[in-house]
């Protein structure tokens, strides 16, 4: 199996996919922008061969390292990058070289947050009521169904960047006032917890493995006000919640590949659907959900697309956290009181590229435990600030 995995050294710990491929017995050919020398050793131990583009974004020199992998060793099986900012440059690729997944016309689904809308509620799921707005007539025009707050985020983004909560008439003109030249929806502020629905599927859209977590509030709040961020793994998914996660699956037709899909719960059973990705959830979550069940999620992925199967038994052992920190805060705690009293729960401490950063803060504390009582208490110390 030829496997062309573009960007391989980005997000670094996405190098175990590789590896893992490479163990499975596929050719994985890499392509991405740094140097060959300057790719972790992983990275190319993970990789049969490695093409170097000088700009990613040159679909044309794209276009030509495939050609070369073709040419050299025969059809491309899989063309992958697992990242969500690559998802439309992954499906002009299948379609120019006819590769099995997620194509142009199918695109705009897993992209545009009001496509989405339209796919969940054709899984008798609940959507925020929003809409893409034209100018500030429009948004005034929906504003008055809905109501202050509202929050307007672009049709296609990724994460939460320019995301934003509009109180007021005043926020909403100062929005249009700097709005950049990109489509953007504007939906109802729905107040709620925020759980997501995370796993991966196989070639015929049976869950291979699944999970939840309940974050301690959303990315857009994270972003914009600076603030740290936790979220933790559930031992037992609420029958409501996996059974609307699993419509959601099946109605977004996803095959051989991860999703993450968020939900606001807004009482007891009830959940709001916020949006779907088609990815592996961000973060470090991968290595949680290792973590969480004692596997590895890197070996299963590898061996669905080498061998079409992945036979997984698994099961949710410990509610595993992430909880971050930032460096423009101060913490009550040092780092090595952290570790003094936790370390046996401690199971990675990750150091945050700064892209990821503003989302994900500057360092991440990664722990585990049987006990949610254990998972607050742990989360509680770590972000205790001063003042």
């Amino acid at each position: 199996m030829n496997v062309v995995f573009l960007s391989p050294h980005f997000p670094p710990h996405y190098a175990h996919f590789c590896s893992q491929l490479k163990q499975a017995g596929a050719n994985v050919l890499g392509v991405g922008d740094p140097q060959y020398d300057h790719l972790s050793s992983e990275v190319r131990d993970g990789l049969t061969e490695y093409f170097r583009v000088n700009d990613m974004h040159d679909y044309d020199a794209l276009l030509r390292a495939c050609g070369y992998f073709t040419h050299k060793y025969g059809k491309i099986d899989r063309f992958e990058s697992l990242n969500e900012y690559w998802l439309a440059t992954e499906a002009r690729i299948r379609d120019d070289f006819n590769i099995f997944g997620v194509r142009v016309s199918q695109i705009d689904t897993i992209r545009r947050k009001s496509r989405m809308k339209d796919t969940f509620r054709e899984a008798g799921v609940t959507v925020a009521r929003g809409r893409v707005v034209r100018d500030i007539g429009d948004a005034r025009a929906l504003i008055r169904d809905t109501g202050y707050p509202v929050v307007a985020k672009p049709d296609a983004g990724v994460g939460a960047m320019d995301t934003y909560r509009l109180e007021n008439d005043h926020d909403l003109i100062q929005f249009f006032a700097r709005k950049p030249q990109v489509d953007y929806i504007m939906e109802e502020f729905v107040a709620g917890d925020i759980y997501s629905f995370d796993g991966l599927a196989d070639r015929d859209g049976n869950l291979v493995f699944f999970t939840s977590h309940f974050f301690s509030q959303g990315i857009m709040e994270t972003v914009n006000e600076a603030r740290h961020i936790s979220y933790y793994s559930l031992r037992d998914i609420p029958p409501a919640l996996e059974e609307i996660g699993r419509r959601c699956v099946a109605a977004f037709a996803v095959q051989e590949r991860f999703f993450h899909i968020e939900f606001f719960q807004t009482a007891p059973g009830a959940y709001t659907a916020l949006e779907v990705n088609m990815r592996p959830p961000g973060g470090f979550t991968t290595d949680m959900f290792n973590y969480a069940c004692d596997m590895d999620i890197y070996r299963v992925w590898a061996n669905l697309l080498v061998d079409g199967r992945a036979n997984l038994d698994f099961q949710r052992r410990y509610h595993c956290c992430y909880a971050s920190r930032k460096n423009n805060r101060r913490y009550v705690h040092a780092h090595e009181d952290i570790l003094a009293r936790y370390g046996a729960f401690m199971v990675q401490v990750a150091s945050v590229p700064g892209v990821f950063s503003s989302a994900l803060g500057d360092v991440g504390y990664i722990f585990r435990s049987e006990r949610l009582d254990d998972i607050d208490e742990i989360t509680r110390f770590i972000h205790a600030t001063e003042g």
